[in-house]
């Protein structure tokens, strides 16, 4: 194999600028745009390939130790090199690689109202990601062409080089820099990928939102994801759900919260009134006497359990509320019903924890 140095023309000891000079001279020369020769052809892959191994650092360190480096000028190759070659690391990564890799998984943020949550939802989402391209379809290569067998590697992928160590000759290996281990060249890439075998695009993924997710919860849609490079699998979707928040009823897990204002004459006499649910109307009856504070429970009118059976409860919580403007004659009736009842000045009475939980935590208690 010739000498990475002689194919550029430069010294062993040329700067890195000195060697890009020579390549970027060299590759003007002899370029096939330029110099369609055979001949030429053959010396632009060596010029290329000397280039992308000695402009790599560790590359041209590596290249270095196995033709002269070591001890005495005997050219040993480096111990990184022995244990490779003994102890199966540099068979591992031997063979071209394949070009087609997974996508990338995507992250997408939805937002859903609370009426939705209750029997689940259905959403067309359109997401800005990476599809297959639809010129080559993921093939990277111009229409009516094909990749074509790397002529450094010979479709290997791999450079193996011959070096003296300590136990003798041994056989390394590296990426072929000419078709960077793909074993294979894209002569001719896809005009509209750019030889990538995927765009970027809109596109409208349908999603069934179940019933009972809260907020925080991701739904995975396996292969919805970025489309992969070179025609590979999907990543996957992943949707973070918020829910909104509602001006009327608010969540507690599967259960819905809400407040009831009552009057007092309806606090005392008793009612039945009718709520306006997220699902429909609702009957609640009220007893007569009811208190402010007491929670009056309608069952399987909450929200649809994620993972199981049935739905949550619909509390109400009851306000009493008080009349602050009275007419004339409503005070006058206020106050002769007042009379009637006798009822005690106020005073301090006896602590009860029980009314002051009601009041705190009327829906959770």
């Amino acid at each position: 194999m010739a000498d990475h140095y002689e194919v550029l023309g430069v010294s062993r000891e040329a700067t890195p600028d000195e060697i890009k000079k020579a390549y970027r001279r060299l590759a003007r020369e002899l370029h096939p745009d330029v110099n369609p020769g055979a001949e030429a052809s053959e010396r632009f892959k060596a010029v290329t390939h000397a280039y992308d191994v000695l402009s790599d650092p560790k590359q041209r360190q590596q290249y270095d130790l196995g033709d002269q480096g070591g001890f005495g000028g005997q050219g040993f190759g480096g111990f990184g090199d022995i244990f490779e070659t003994f102890f199966g690391a540099g068979q591992q990564s031997r063979g071209p690689r394949s070009r087609r890799e997974r996508g990338q998984d995507a992250l997408i943020r939805v937002e859903v109202g609370l009426d939705e949550v209750i029997f689940g939802t259905h959403r067309d989402i359109e997401v800005d990601t990476a599809v297959r391209c639809e010129t080559c379809q993921g093939s990277c290569c111009q229409p009516g062409t094909s990749p074509v067998t790397c002529d450094i590697c010979r479709g290997s992928g791999q450079i193996q080089r011959q070096v003296r160590s300590l136990l003798g000759n041994v056989m390394t290996s590296s990426p072929c820099g000419s078709c960077r281990g793909y074993g294979t060249i894209i002569a001719t890439p896809c005009v509209t990928c750019q030889g990538q075998g995927r765009v970027r695009a809109r596109r409208t993924v349908p999603v069934d939102i179940p019933a009972g997710v809260d907020t925080g919860v991701r739904l995975q849609m396996p292969g919805s994801g970025e489309a992969g490079p070179a025609g590979g699998p999907n990543g996957d979707l992943y949707l973070e759900i918020k829910v909104k928040n509602h001006d009327v009823f608010s969540r507690n897990g599967d259960d819905l919260l809400a407040t009831l204002e009552v009057a007092m004459t309806d606090a005392i006499l008793g009612t039945t009134a009718t709520i306006h649910a997220l699902d429909g109307d609702v009957e609640v009856e009220l007893k007569a006497g009811v208190q402010s504070g007491e929670v009056v429970t309608v069952r399987d009118r909450g929200v649809t359990r994620l993972r199981g059976n049935g739905r949550g409860e619909l509390k109400v919580g009851v306000q009493v509320v008080t009349p602050t403007k009275l007419s004339s004659k409503e005070r006058d009736l206020i106050s002769q019903f007042a009379a009637s009842k006798k009822s005690p000045a106020p005073e301090l009475t006896h602590f009860q924890q029980g009314l002051f939980a009601r009041l705190r935590d009327r829906f959770l208690g």
